[in-house]
C-alpha cells in the first residue's frame, strides 16, 4: 500500500514538473515574441522617421534652389513707383555688373526717397542721387552716390531708344574708361531716342511699360541745373520678377 502511494506521488510530481516546464517554455516563447515585435517596431518607426526626415530636407532644399533661382535671375524686372506713377524697368543679363549693382540698392531701400533731380524734355530724366533726398528747394544735385564706381558694360547692340536705362557717369576728361556712376541713372525719353549717347555710356535696362509716366515727368516745369520745380520722387523699388 505505502509502495502505491509512493508511485502515486512520484507520477503527480512528475506531471506537475512536466506541465511547469511546458509553462516556463510558453511564458520564454511569449518573451521572445513580445521582443521580437518590440524590434520591429522599432525598425519601423526609425524607417519612418528617416524617411520624415529625408522627405523634409528635400523639401528645404527644394524651397532654398526656388529662392536662389528667383534671387539670380538673369533679367529682373522692377517698379519704379514715384510721386507721379509707376515705371517698369527690366534689366539686361548681359550687363551683370550693372543689373546686381541695381538689384544690391533697390532691395536694400537705397533709392527710396531719391528725387529726379535731372530733367530734360525730349531728352532724359536723372535720378539715383543719394544727396537729393530732403534737399532744399533750390539745392544742385547730382554728385552724390556710393563711395565706388562701376566698371563700364557699353555694348553695341544696346542703344538708347526712348525708354533705355543707362548708368549716368562723369565726363572723359576725369574718367576716360567710361565708368558709371555707383547709384545714378537715367531714363531716355526722346521718341527717335539720342544715337548720339550710344557708345559713350552703359545702357543696362529697358522701359516695359508705364512710358506715359516718363512723358509726365519729362514735361514738369524745371528749374536751375534742371532740377524740378515740384519735387519728383521715387518712393520704392520693388522687384516684380
Amino acid at each position: 500500500m505505502k509502495l502505491k502511494l509512493l508511485l502515486i506521488a512520484a507520477i503527480a510530481v512528475a506531471v506537475c514538473a512536466c506541465n511547469s516546464g511546458k509553462k516556463t517554455e510558453q511564458q520564454s516563447q511569449q518573451t521572445e515574441t513580445e521582443i521580437i515585435n518590440e524590434e520591429v517596431q522599432s525598425v519601423k518607426q526609425t524607417a519612418e522617421d528617416t524617411v520624415q526626415k529625408e522627405t523634409q530636407t528635400m523639401n528645404e532644399e527644394a524651397k532654398t534652389e526656388k529662392i536662389a533661382e528667383v534671387k539670380t535671375s538673369n533679367s529682373p524686372v522692377f517698379d519704379i513707383v514715384t510721386t507721379q506713377g509707376t515705371i517698369r524697368i527690366k534689366l539686361y543679363s548681359e550687363t551683370p555688373l550693372h543689373r546686381d549693382n541695381f538689384v544690391k540698392l533697390a532691395e536694400s531701400g537705397y533709392y527710396d526717397g531719391v528725387l529726379f533731380h535731372r530733367v530734360i524734355r525730349d531728352f532724359m530724366i536723372q535720378t539715383g542721387d543719394p544727396d537729393s533726398k530732403n534737399a532744399q528747394p533750390g539745392a544742385r544735385l547730382g554728385m552724390g552716390g556710393p563711395d565706388y564706381k562701376i566698371d563700364a558694360e557699353i555694348l553695341p547692340m544696346f542703344k538708347h531708344k526712348k525708354g533705355a536705362v543707362a548708368a549716368a557717369r562723369q565726363g572723359d576728361q576725369i574718367n576716360p574708361e567710361k565708368k558709371s556712376s555707383g547709384s545714378q541713372f537715367y531714363i531716355v525719353h526722346n521718341q527717335n531716342g539720342t544715337p548720339h549717347l550710344d557708345g559713350a555710356y552703359t545702357i543696362f535696362g529697358e522701359t516695359v511699360s508705364g512710358l506715359d509716366i516718363v512723358d509726365k515727368i519729362a514735361a514738369t516745369q524745371t528749374g536751375e541745373g534742371d532740377r524740378p520745380v515740384t519735387d519728383i520722387k521715387i518712393q520704392k523699388i520693388v522687384r516684380v520678377e
